[in-house]
């Protein structure tokens, strides 16, 4: 799984990672006009549509003899989704972990553990009812799906230029530190 998503996103396979990003952009752009619930009902339609009338045109071919009895998504039924008891065990414990982490990392910095990294989350959220002002959460959603198929491809084709200049960066903060 997480490696069909990296070639997504490092644009290994173009068609499919071209489908997935305009799908996904559509998708959430829409949801400035539409709810959610109304968004994920239309692409169900829309799929129904698809996918019913090549069933039909399936079974029509089948009458004329044409078509031996074959079903055009027989592939994706004999598919087994289910999951063991073993792999739902991993998934609920790492999700699980997660959360604890999330929540003892959060209770730290709510609760002044470390007064650096407490004034550090004061500004960070500080920060965020800015960006809540001028934007809404469902941007900030779309500007990230963006930037996630963007900034690999981006990296890979300017990789010399980065590296360069990470280099003369670090060197120019080592020199400060020194002074």
């Amino acid at each position: 799984m997480a490696t069909k998503v990296v070639d997504l996103v490092y644009w290994r396979s173009l068609t499919r990672t071209g489908v997935v990003f305009t799908g996904l952009v559509v998708g959430l752009a829409s949801m400035f006009q539409l709810s959610a619930v109304t968004v994920v009902s239309h692409l169900f339609l829309g799929l129904m549509c698809v996918t019913f009338s090549l069933r039909l045109y399936y079974k029509l071919l089948e009458l004329v003899h044409w078509n031996p009895g074959l079903r055009p998504f027989e592939s994706q039924l004999e598919e087994d989704g289910s999951l063991t008891d073993e792999d739902t065990v991993v998934v609920v414990e790492s999700v699980v972990l997660r959360i604890a982490f999330a929540l003892t990392e959060v209770k730290r910095l709510v609760f002044v553990d470390s007064v650096v990294d407490s004034i550090k989350f004061v500004l960070f959220l500080y920060l965020l009812t800015y960006v809540g002002e001028a934007t809404t959460g469902l941007t900030l959603v779309i500007a990230g799906v963006i930037s996630a198929f963007s900034v690999p491809l981006f990296y890979r084709k300017q990789q010399v230029r980065i590296r360069r200049l990470s280099r003369s960066i670090r060197t120019s903060t080592k020199r400060i530190k020194k002074t």
